[in-house]
Protein backbone atom coordinates (compact mmCIF):
# COMPACT_ATOMS: atom_id res chain seq x y z
CA UNK A 1 0.00 0.00 0.00
CA UNK A 2 1.20 3.25 -0.90
CA UNK A 3 0.72 7.21 0.18
CA UNK A 4 0.66 10.14 -1.68
CA UNK A 5 2.70 12.94 -0.50
CA UNK A 6 0.57 15.73 -2.16
CA UNK A 7 -1.28 18.35 -0.39
CA UNK A 8 -4.28 16.75 1.64
CA UNK A 9 -7.73 18.96 1.21
CA UNK A 10 -9.38 16.97 3.66
CA UNK A 11 -6.26 16.61 5.78
CA UNK A 12 -6.27 13.05 5.34
CA UNK A 13 -3.65 11.72 3.15
CA UNK A 14 -5.41 8.92 0.57
CA UNK A 15 -4.43 6.01 -0.89
CA UNK A 16 -2.51 5.36 -4.14
CA UNK A 17 -3.57 2.51 -6.62
CA UNK A 18 -0.16 2.06 -8.47
CA UNK A 19 2.35 -0.79 -7.87
CA UNK A 20 5.29 -0.48 -6.46
CA UNK A 21 7.83 -2.53 -8.75
CA UNK A 22 10.71 -1.91 -6.78
CA UNK A 23 10.09 -5.61 -4.73
CA UNK A 24 9.40 -7.22 -8.13
CA UNK A 25 12.91 -5.74 -9.82
CA UNK A 26 15.10 -6.94 -6.47
CA UNK A 27 13.26 -10.72 -7.07
CA UNK A 28 13.83 -10.65 -10.59
CA UNK A 29 17.58 -9.60 -10.01
CA UNK A 30 18.42 -11.95 -7.96
CA UNK A 31 16.49 -15.16 -10.20
CA UNK A 32 18.84 -13.82 -12.85
CA UNK A 33 21.81 -13.83 -10.31
CA UNK A 34 20.90 -17.27 -9.12
CA UNK A 35 20.38 -18.68 -13.28
CA UNK A 36 24.12 -16.65 -14.28
CA UNK A 37 25.97 -18.96 -11.21
CA UNK A 38 23.72 -22.24 -12.39
CA UNK A 39 24.40 -22.25 -15.81
CA UNK A 40 27.69 -23.10 -15.97
CA UNK A 41 27.32 -26.11 -13.69
CA UNK A 42 24.91 -27.57 -15.75
CA UNK A 43 27.85 -28.36 -18.37
CA UNK A 44 30.15 -31.80 -19.42
CA UNK A 45 33.42 -30.49 -17.36
CA UNK A 46 35.72 -33.68 -18.97
CA UNK A 47 39.03 -32.60 -20.16
CA UNK A 48 39.64 -33.91 -23.62
CA UNK A 49 41.56 -32.76 -26.78
CA UNK A 50 39.03 -32.78 -29.44
CA UNK A 51 40.15 -33.30 -32.91
CA UNK A 52 38.89 -30.56 -36.00
CA UNK A 53 35.35 -31.23 -38.33
CA UNK A 54 34.22 -28.88 -41.00
CA UNK A 55 30.87 -30.63 -41.24
CA UNK A 56 27.99 -28.47 -40.35
CA UNK A 57 26.95 -28.16 -36.59
CA UNK A 58 23.55 -29.47 -35.78
CA UNK A 59 21.05 -28.44 -33.38
CA UNK A 60 21.51 -30.15 -29.88
CA UNK A 61 18.81 -31.39 -28.03
CA UNK A 62 17.76 -30.09 -24.42
CA UNK A 63 19.57 -32.71 -22.17
CA UNK A 64 22.36 -34.59 -24.58
CA UNK A 65 23.86 -37.60 -23.70
CA UNK A 66 27.64 -37.42 -23.64
CA UNK A 67 30.09 -40.43 -23.38
CA UNK A 68 33.73 -39.63 -23.41
CA UNK A 69 36.67 -41.38 -24.39
CA UNK A 70 39.29 -40.03 -22.44
CA UNK A 71 43.22 -40.44 -23.05
CA UNK A 72 43.15 -43.24 -20.75
CA UNK A 73 40.62 -45.08 -23.08
CA UNK A 74 38.41 -44.72 -19.68
CA UNK A 75 34.71 -43.85 -20.75
CA UNK A 76 33.14 -41.08 -18.91
CA UNK A 77 29.26 -40.38 -19.26
CA UNK A 78 28.38 -36.94 -18.75
CA UNK A 79 31.29 -36.11 -16.26
CA UNK A 80 30.92 -39.75 -14.28
CA UNK A 81 33.12 -42.08 -15.15
CA UNK A 82 32.03 -45.82 -16.28
CA UNK A 83 33.38 -48.74 -16.43
CA UNK A 84 33.02 -50.79 -19.68
CA UNK A 85 30.95 -53.67 -18.67
CA UNK A 86 28.50 -51.05 -16.78
CA UNK A 87 27.93 -48.93 -20.14
CA UNK A 88 24.60 -50.70 -21.24
CA UNK A 89 23.26 -50.12 -17.34
CA UNK A 90 24.20 -46.61 -17.14
CA UNK A 91 22.78 -45.28 -20.01
CA UNK A 92 19.99 -47.56 -20.04
CA UNK A 93 19.54 -45.31 -16.57
CA UNK A 94 20.46 -42.20 -17.84
CA UNK A 95 18.46 -42.36 -21.12
CA UNK A 96 15.10 -44.25 -18.97
CA UNK A 97 15.35 -47.61 -21.69
CA UNK A 98 14.55 -45.02 -24.68
CA UNK A 99 17.29 -46.76 -27.60
CA UNK A 100 16.20 -44.16 -29.87
CA UNK A 101 17.85 -41.27 -28.00
CA UNK A 102 21.05 -39.56 -29.57
CA UNK A 103 24.07 -40.78 -27.93
CA UNK A 104 27.07 -37.95 -28.80
CA UNK A 105 30.62 -39.37 -28.64
CA UNK A 106 33.18 -37.74 -27.79
CA UNK A 107 37.44 -38.49 -28.00
CA UNK A 108 40.66 -37.34 -27.26
CA UNK A 109 42.78 -36.53 -30.94
CA UNK A 110 45.51 -39.51 -29.33
CA UNK A 111 42.20 -42.23 -29.26
CA UNK A 112 43.38 -44.60 -31.66
CA UNK A 113 40.63 -45.52 -34.25
CA UNK A 114 40.47 -48.94 -33.26
CA UNK A 115 39.29 -47.73 -29.72
CA UNK A 116 36.85 -45.69 -30.58
CA UNK A 117 35.04 -48.16 -33.04
CA UNK A 118 35.33 -50.69 -30.09
CA UNK A 119 33.19 -48.03 -28.33
CA UNK A 120 31.31 -47.53 -30.94
CA UNK A 121 30.53 -51.28 -31.39
CA UNK A 122 29.23 -51.59 -27.36
CA UNK A 123 26.81 -48.90 -28.21
CA UNK A 124 25.43 -50.57 -30.88
CA UNK A 125 25.71 -54.09 -29.02
CA UNK A 126 23.50 -52.00 -26.39
CA UNK A 127 21.19 -51.06 -28.75
CA UNK A 128 21.73 -47.38 -28.95
CA UNK A 129 21.97 -46.91 -32.73
CA UNK A 130 21.93 -43.12 -33.06
CA UNK A 131 25.55 -42.04 -32.47
CA UNK A 132 27.11 -38.59 -33.46
CA UNK A 133 30.90 -38.22 -33.30
CA UNK A 134 31.46 -34.64 -31.54
CA UNK A 135 34.10 -32.33 -32.53
CA UNK A 136 35.94 -28.77 -32.61
CA UNK A 137 34.37 -26.47 -34.88
CA UNK A 138 36.97 -25.69 -38.02
CA UNK A 139 37.70 -21.75 -37.91
CA UNK A 140 40.62 -21.91 -40.38
CA UNK A 141 43.18 -21.82 -37.26
CA UNK A 142 43.81 -25.45 -37.78
CA UNK A 143 45.75 -24.75 -40.65
CA UNK A 144 47.61 -22.35 -39.86
CA UNK A 145 48.45 -23.33 -36.25
CA UNK A 146 49.74 -27.07 -38.67
CA UNK A 147 51.58 -24.83 -40.55
CA UNK A 148 53.69 -23.25 -37.25
CA UNK A 149 54.85 -26.30 -35.89
CA UNK A 150 57.92 -27.57 -37.01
Amino acid sequence: MAVSLKEPQDGDLGEVSEINVTPFIDVILVLLIIFMVAAPLSTVDVAVDLPVSNAQPQPRPDKPVFLTVKQDLSLALGNDTVPREQLQAVLDQQTSHDREQRVFLRADGAVAYRELMEVMNKLRQAGYLKIALVGLEDTGQSAAQGAVKP
